[in-house]
């Protein structure tokens, strides 16, 4: 018997509703009732939690919630929500900000952001889809600047005067309330209850775009503002785990200035109970700024440190920056010697025999590719910033989370993320492209049995189908490691070796530059 078609729509405007029909529409009703309620009980919720404002400087409030028409509700109840917006059609006014009490103060003591503030901006005013609470309230606070960015004319004037400020006028922190706050708390949570590192990391990478943005201003609304990209980010390693319950704080600050570059270093604090150290994380980022007409690099205001920590900070950023021009001009390079062609051998030899006989390979080992994962995606435009790209704390998540899946379909148990590699952004993501990461386990340290360590390498590549075209654009390199638990009860951690010369070589070059660090 053939299955019965489901009547077209069109039969419920021609014809009189039958008695069935009119049941289906009460029961429909009754359910986007409900619905309204359950909505209606979430904005109470979200309405009732503490702190509803953030302020830039207690006497500059940026944004407040009667201000905003609509509640950015991605996270709390996710299911919930997504029918809610399903049914129901949200709207935001189509006025921006007014003028005062909404622009970043330029010149302040340091700044503080609460990530549980979290006010959605009129579309006018918003450069891509928040992907984050503190990513959102960091989109608030630079409002100001994207609105000028909007409105700039080609005839406008770049900033000329250059001004020299210290790191206190930049200094900004952002507030995780973790411990009261259970919606910001569930945005962050992972399925194992610790932190989302891939998160966090996005976060970092959007306040240190904030920071720079208040180094470079001129508070000069006649002048075009400057183009500030993510240049790099060195490595990045976690001193202790991050807990989901506890409170957490980021600040940072520009520390060091060139011509048309500029490093903010990041903190991540979080006091703990089981110890007195309470720094979690340190990050340097690198932005560089452009010419928003002609795409050339800009000078931006200098940097004047005052304390002595600020004068330490910035000989160490300028010795960083030394190793970059000398990396990025191949001064390192080494010349193939003898050593190097007999570790490749030494590498490739096991490969060899999982090659070419299989059946007698080291049950403890296994080949790189057989350790490979990739996904794909068509970047969209709510993915991108203030410029019209992929916003980079965007990618730097999506590669975290690859890495970690990676990391974990090779161990058998949920990993520990312990350090990131420094990161270039070698080529710009635009919207549209097709992008690619492809990941792979590259080598591990199995010399502590009781704390393994997993090399994940992560590579992101722009296709581009109609160009026939496929670039790098970026490449990351994560490690985590397995919880003393998971070694006991789970499977053992295998060695990963090269079945090709480009693999071992690969494999060559991160086990010296983790020796370099």
């Amino acid at each position: 018997m053939k299955p019965r078609r489901a009547p077209p729509f069109s039969q419920y405007l021609s014809k009189p509703p039958s008695t069935s029909s009119i049941d289906f529409k009460r029961r429909t009703i009754a359910k986007i009732s409900s619905c309204d309620q359950v909505s209606r009980n979430f904005n109470w919720f979200v309405s009732s939690s503490k702190p509803q404002s953030y302020e830039l400087s207690p006497t500059h409030s940026l944004c407040s919630s009667k201000k905003a028409e609509s509640i950015f509700t991605a996270a709390f109840c996710g299911q919930i929500v997504s029918h809610i917006s399903q049914l129901r059609r949200f709207s935001s006014s189509p006025k921006g900000p007014s003028s005062s009490g909404d622009s970043m103060p330029i010149v302040s003591s340091e700044d503080s952001l609460d990530a549980g503030s979290s006010i959605r901006k009129p579309t006018n005013l918003w450069p891509g889809m928040y992907y984050s609470p503190v990513t959102n309230a960091l989109w608030e606070a630079r409002s100001s600047v994207f609105e000028a960015l909007s409105n700039a004319t080609v005839d406008a004037p770049p900033q000329s005067e250059l001004m020299t400020k210290t790191p206190g006028m930049s200094r900004t922190s952002v507030s995780y309330k973790f411990s009261t706050d259970y919606a910001l708390r569930e945005q962050y949570r992972n399925p194992w209850n610790m932190m989302r590192m891939g998160r966090l990391v996005e976060d970092l990478d959007a306040l240190a775009g904030t920071i720079s943005y208040k180094h470079c201003s001129d508070n000069d609304i006649a002048t075009r503002p400057l183009l500030l990209v993510t240049a790099s980010v060195d490595k990045m390693v976690l001193k202790k785990p991050i807990r989901i319950d506890l409170d957490l704080k980021i600040e940072g600050a520009v520390t060091w200035v060139g011509r048309s570059s500029m490093e903010i270093q990041l903190k991540v604090i979080q006091p703990s109970p089981d110890t007195s150290d309470s720094l979690a994380l340190t990050a340097n980022f690198t932005f560089v700024a452009r010419d928003s007409v002609t795409g050339k690099s800009a000078p931006v205001n200098q940097i004047s440190p005052e304390t002595e920590d600020e004068k330490l900070l910035w000989s160490e950023a300028e010795e960083r920056n030394k190793m970059r021009k000398k990396s990025s001009r191949g001064e390192q390079k080494k010349k193939v010697d003898i050593d190097e062609v007999n570790r490749l051998n030494e590498l490739l030899a096991e490969g060899r025999v999982f090659c070419d006989m299989p059946a007698l390979a080291d049950r403890d080992s296994i080949l790189i590719q057989d350790t490979c994962l990739q996904n794909s995606l068509i970047c969209q435009p709510q993915q991108r910033n203030i410029h019209g790209r992929i916003f980079g704390g965007f990618l730097m998540r999506r590669a975290f989370e690859l890495a970690y899946a990676t990391a974990y379909a090779f161990a058998g148990s949920a990993p520990c993320f312990k350090e990131v590699d420094h990161i270039d952004f070698l080529k710009p993501v635009d919207v549209g492209n097709f992008l690619r990461f492809k990941s792979c386990v590259l080598y591990t340290e199995l010399e502590n049995p009781s704390q393994p360590f997993i090399n994940v390498e992560v590579v992101a590549h722009v296709t581009r189908p109609e160009l026939r075209s496929s670039e790098v654009s970026n490449k990351f390199y994560f490690t985590f490691s397995v919880c003393s638990d998971a070694l006991e009860n789970g499977p053992r951690i295998r060695s990963v070796v090269p079945a090709t010369e480009e693999e071992a070589r690969r494999v060559i070059e991160r086990m010296d530059a983790e020796k370099c660090c």
